[in-house]
């Protein structure tokens, strides 16, 4: 590639190539005692300050976050009048699992707002846990947004959009109220002005943020004692099971440690949240998720977290020959 090869890119793309392209190795896959792959990431732990504790690369880079977003869009919701609470408004922070219970409750926001499976504009898809979609085809059944992992995201805008009177034909334009009113909210937890906008997987915005931004929005979201910070979080809490799925890492981390928040998403990203008030943000930089959670199971270790059943959803990669495990997957450098 050409030494300006990137000189036509905006100045925000060329920083988020250099942080990935530069990042460190955080991972190995290692089989039968050997080094097979490693995996390239970022990591950052935010104080409750919002200053860095600790960074692994460059976490002032530019991230979409994709669906670690989420709880902090579900926050711009209810500071404009979504009024789900409990297992609804987890649902509004999840990447569900399509299970029965998840289509259930996003069917059920639909129809408190007066509105029906036919609003929605998430792309259709099947259910997201094995065992929900090997159901779902054998069933007959088509690809549908209702199943899809943000249903239960869409459908919240849409009820916000009509707590509001704001048209529900145009709620994932980005000059809609609603995507604006999250642009917002994304900037004030980030501290930090969305450097770039994008259509994310599910056909709404998402905004690209620095990885220490993403961290020190959910400090901030576990720390809240009150307000609409605290409802959220205190929801994903008491529902993590809706933020997931009943076998998603996610769900046991929340299950697990008192007071922690999580949320993974696409592309390697995973965001915590302590009750301390400390954030933790990680990206593999390629893309691939299998060594996600042993970065995040690494440095919750190293802050002192020690739960082990919590740790090991997070942490259980193995690498497997003629079916049976013959390594794994292990952090590096946290």
């Amino acid at each position: 590639m050409p030494a300006d090869a990137h000189s036509s890119l905006p100045v925000d793309a060329r920083f988020a190539s250099s942080a990935l392209t530069n990042a460190p190795v955080v991972a190995h896959v290692v089989r039968a005692g050997f080094v097979e792959s490693v995996h390239h990431g970022l990591a950052v732990v935010t104080a409750p300050d919002g200053s860095i504790e600790l960074e692994v690369g460059e976490s002032a880079g530019p991230v979409f976050p994709r669906s670690s977003s989420k709880p902090i869009q579900a926050l711009a919701m209810v500071r404009h009048g979504l009024d789900s609470e409990g297992a609804l408004l987890a649902l509004a922070c999840s990447s569900h699992s399509g299970e029965q219970f998840h289509v259930d409750a996003a069917r059920e926001i639909l129809a408190r707002a007066g509105l029906s499976e036919a609003d929605l504009q998430n792309t259709p898809d099947y259910p997201l846990d094995d065992g929900a979609r090997t159901a779902w085809i054998a069933a007959g059944l088509p690809k549908q947004s209702i199943v899809q992992n943000c249903s239960g995201k869409h459908a919240s805008m849409l009820a916000t959009c009509v707590a509001n009177g704001w048209d529900t034909a145009t709620y994932r334009e980005p000059g809609h109220p609603l995507q604006v009113a999250v642009s917002e909210t994304v900037a004030e937890l980030a501290g930090a002005v969305p450097s770039a906008v994008a259509v994310d997987g599910c056909g709404a915005p998402i905004h690209a943020i620095p990885l220490a931004g993403l961290a020190r929005s959910f400090g901030r979201l576990a720390a809240a004692q009150a307000g609409p910070e605290a409802r959220v979080a205190q929801a994903m809490r008491d529902f993590p099971e809706y933020v997931g799925g009943t076998r998603r890492d996610v769900t046991t981390l929340m299950q697990r440690i008192p007071g922690l928040v999580a949320k993974d998403g696409a592309e390697a990203v995973y965001a915590v949240g302590l009750a301390d008030g400390r954030g933790i943000a990680v990206k593999i930089t390629d893309g691939g998720s299998r060594a996600r959670g042993v970065v995040v199971g690494a440095v919750l270790r190293r802050l002192g977290v020690d739960d082990a059943e919590a740790l090991t959803a997070l942490e259980h990669q193995p690498v497997l020959g003629h079916g049976q495990p013959v390594g794994a997957v292990v952090a590096v450098e946290i």
